[in-house]
């Protein structure tokens, strides 16, 4: 199995927990995100989700289908995506930008009335940003105020 076939989403299960607790991030990194400890409960609507690479967790963000959405957009069938992550160990193998490659499959077959993803990232954070948008979502438009500044809404048609 090469690199490109090897990274899967899946959701969270209690044998990921002792990985996702050894996470870290440079502080210029965590300051846009949530790690996944701050996690261990989620809301109703909310789902969490792994990123694996060959069966270990590489990376973690959420799913959000609750009324928080409609903050983001009047999309009803839309979900909102938060917390992505890649621990740093991992970071620069190309596993973000696989995982969200593999998004809208996963998004079908798992959520198949969701017809759309939508996200917020911190201008500050030029990466990231740019990893959307090679991955396919597109800027809205809108802003929306957040803890380190404005942020730009983005959205990802499935």
């Amino acid at each position: 199995m090469d690199s490109k076939e090897s990274v899967v989403l899946q959701h969270y299960n209690a044998d990921h927990m002792n990985t996702l607790k050894k996470f870290q991030l440079p502080e210029d990194q965590e300051r846009f995100t949530s790690m996944p400890l701050e996690y261990e409960n989620v809301d109703c609507g909310q789902y969490r989700i792994v990123i694996l690479n060959r069966g270990e967790p590489v990376g973690f963000f959420i799913l959000d289908s609750s009324e928080k959405v409609a903050s983001y957009t009047s999309n009803d069938s839309a979900m909102l995506l938060t917390s992505l992550l890649i621990d740093y160990q991992s970071q620069g193998k190309g596993f973000a930008k696989q995982a969200l490659n593999r998004l809208g499959e996963f998004i079908r077959n798992e959520y198949p009335d969701c017809n759309g993803i939508v996200l917020s990232v911190n201008h500050k954070n030029v990466h990231a940003r740019r990893l959307y948008e090679k991955t396919g979502f597109q800027d809205t438009g809108k802003t929306i105020g957040g803890p380190e500044g404005e942020q730009s809404i983005m959205k990802l048609v499935i």
